[in-house]
């Protein structure tokens, strides 16, 4: 997927990067937090969103490293 064709915003919501790896968005904050998740950017005092790109990067990762453990 080509970023720069990609008609979807940069950041992504909590609520949007559970969705999209089907975890909760507890347990990414607390994977965030021990370096296995991308961190969020801070938007504000109370706000936060993932960065898209780095939330597919992981995904895709994960599913790269599931090909290896059965080689």
């Amino acid at each position: 997927m080509n970023a720069a064709n990609d008609n979807r915003p940069v950041l992504m919501s909590p609520k949007e990067a559970a969705a999209e790896t089907s975890l909760s968005r507890q347990l990414l904050m607390l994977m965030a937090k021990e370096g296995q998740f991308p961190a969020p950017v801070l938007l504000g005092e109370r706000r936060q969103a993932y960065v898209r790109a780095e939330v597919i990067g992981w995904i895709n990762t994960r599913i790269a490293a599931r090909a290896h453990r059965a080689a």
